[in-house]
């Protein structure tokens, strides 16, 4: 008999098989049925034998699982299936409260790669870098490991240790680290005072995000005059994404009108349309956002909002290009959750973010110390194994180098974000019009 958790995946992939022979136009659909059955019928011929025959006993959840997310990572990077205690974990991650080392992370080439390090978290403060790959933890090859196993790894107890080893571009050596783990307690936003103009990183895009960008612009307005302040700032630098309903709070709070973004599926009438609601929490102060190659998903919905309606002016380089969306699907029964990739991300103008990011309205390049040049390599959705090819991909892709200095004072993308907002220095592209908008895409 096959077990109950086998039959999950048998229907998983009869559901499968049945939708790709169901869209070809080459055979009837019942033909197309009859050959799902019989491929499926296969897989279960397999299956039976694996369980049976195999020189040692396969442990059949961890059977099933694999088959699972052989099927959902063959679709693309961003699908897979959690089991109970991943849909749990991702939980915690979105309540911006965990235990780890504080990265995020995702598969490629069958490595764990690392999307950016959290700020202030154990991982950043050891010099783990956006773009590293790490090969091995705790002395285990991540090689053949699906992307949760290697998470659940990563997480522990606090206070416990954890040896990494790292490939990184330009340095010809492994690099080898002890990180010791802690309470990952995520600040969505970090906000201060630069003299006359308000600062705002958010970090990413939790529960917590849209309640904090909300009380971090009000702290700067009761400590600057409305008459002294001459802007903001947004940093969506090294931010990876999270919550989609956040991003749209986050965009609507600085937008009194527009689309903010749409979500397009398969069909025409599953597309969703969020729209921004009259009033802007800035007073319509100007605004320049910044963005690089590890701003992905949830930020470049913000970024891209804010270029496309001309509220904001963005500077930095190229970001991440992740314009897909994953939708959660529970499975029942402590059966655990799909995570399943079901639309993709297009801007106010129409725009898709897949694969090809969002340009910049001012490209400048955030210059690296001596001792990390040749160390530090772009990272782009384009750039992943198996991504959803883009609707505008070109060979250019997206991505590009994701470098924050740590210390403020030389950070040069974003001094040029205050002189311009202090009118120190010009640039056609801020404040926004229309036609500066419009040359950049």
């Amino acid at each position: 008999m096959i077990r109950r958790a086998s039959l999950l995946v048998l229907g998983a992939l009869i559901g499968a098989m049945v939708m790709a022979a169901m869209r070809s136009s080459l055979v009837p659909a019942i033909a197309a049925n009859d050959s799902s059955y019989k491929e499926l019928a296969v897989f279960s011929d397999v299956l039976d034998r694996v369980r049976r025959q195999y020189v040692t006993k396969p442990d059949d959840d961890k059977l099933v699982e694999a088959a699972i997310n052989g099927m959902l990572t063959s679709l693309d990077p961003h699908s897979s299936y959690m089991n109970a205690k991943d849909a749990d974990d991702m939980r915690s991650d979105m309540k911006g409260e965990f235990g780890g080392l504080g990265i995020q992370v995702t598969m490629d080439n069958d490595l764990v790669k690392v999307i950016a390090p959290i700020d202030g978290t154990p991982a950043a403060k050891a010099g783990v870098l956006s773009g590293d790959y790490i090969t091995e933890i705790d002395g285990q090859s991540v090689q053949g490991m699906k992307l949760q196993d290697a998470v659940e790894k990563l997480r522990g107890p606090v206070n416990t240790p954890i040896k990494l080893t790292l490939v990184r571009a330009g340095v010809d050596d492994p690099i080898k680290l002890t990180i010791l783990r802690d309470i990952i307690s995520v600040d969505a936003v970090k906000s201060r005072v630069e003299g006359d103009v308000g600062y705002l990183r958010i970090i990413s895009f939790t529960e917590k995000t849209y309640p904090d960008f909300e009380k971090a612009i009000q702290t700067i307005k009761n400590t600057v005059p409305a008459d002294k302040l001459k802007g903001y700032v947004i940093d969506l630098r090294l931010n990876p994404g999270g919550l989609l309903n956040q991003a749209v709070e986050v965009a609507d709070a600085v937008l009194d009108h527009g689309e903010i973004v749409s979500v397009r599926g398969r069909n025409a009438d599953e597309t969703r349309r969020f729209e921004a609601a009259p009033g802007d929490l800035t007073d319509h102060k100007p605004i320049i956002v910044l963005i690089n190659g590890g701003s992905a998903s949830a930020s470049e919905i913000v970024a891209g909002a804010l270029q496309d309606l001309h509220r904001a002016t963005i500077l930095g380089t190229r970001s991440f290009g992740k314009g897909s969306v994953q939708t959660i699907i529970p499975l029942g029964d402590d059966n655990g959750q799909l995570r399943l990739t079901t639309a993709l991300y297009y801007t106010p103008s129409g725009r898709s973010i897949q694969g090809t990011g969002i340009t910049p309205d001012i490209k400048l390049e955030e210059p690296l110390p001596d001792d990390m040049k040749g160390k530090v390599e772009s990272s782009g959705e384009s750039a992943l194994r198996g991504h959803i090819k883009g609707q505008s991909e070109t060979d250019e892709g997206s991505g590009s180098i994701s470098y924050v200095p740590p210390d403020p004072k030389d950070d040069v993308q974003l001094h040029e974000a205050l002189d311009l907002l202090r009118g120190q220095k010009t640039d056609k592209a801020f404040p926004p019009t229309p036609s500066s908008a419009a040359s950049s895409q």
